[in-house]
């Protein structure tokens, strides 16, 4: 049986530049979308944690030696850019470090945020991923889209957020 690294997003938007910069196919689109490459499965899950459970479904169908959750989230800090990527559950050494919040509808008060991201899955996704992985081997990537803003993106915006963070984690694939 053939070992995946796994890639999450939430979004086909999040997924777009990822499954163009990585050459993958589609394999089914329902119940959830997934993709394919030689050595790589994405999964397009949804929004929100509920949602983020089909990473389950994948990890119990397919051999995964490591999972990258990518996607944008919300900041609370306004002196950080727009485009900034960050891990949120690990320190790396060529990758900032950012506190993240998951939450089960947009946030848009600063207040109560005690962490500088927020976003909707990446709480679950850990969760999910931890059962099945060291969590030498998972990894969760954001970008800033917006500082609180709880209108969602345009589609366009994001997959340019994502296609300009790829050459910054890739290596972690």
């Amino acid at each position: 049986m053939n070992s995946y690294t796994l890639i999450h997003t939430a979004f086909f938007a999040e997924a777009k530049a990822v499954i163009e910069h990585f050459g993958m196919q589609c394999l089914q689109k329902k119940p959830y979308r997934l993709y394919k490459s030689e050595k790589l499965l994405l999964i397009v899950s949804g929004m929100g944690a509920k949602n983020a459970l089909h990473v389950e479904a994948v990890l119990k169908d397919f051999k995964i030696t490591k999972a990258i959750n990518i996607g944008i989230a919300g900041c609370k800090n306004r002196d950080i850019k727009i485009g900034s990527l960050f891990c949120t559950n690990k320190t790396l050494p060529d990758i900032d470090f950012a506190t993240i919040t998951s939450v089960s509808k947009p946030l848009d008060d600063k207040n109560r945020l005690d962490t500088c991201l927020v976003d909707m899955e990446a709480q679950s996704f850990l969760e999910i991923c931890k059962k099945e992985l060291d969590e030498d081997f998972i990894f969760v990537f954001k970008v800033v889209s917006d500082y609180l803003d709880t209108s969602i993106p345009k589609k366009e915006f994001v997959e340019e957020l994502i296609k300009n963070s790829i050459k910054k984690w890739e290596k972690y694939v």
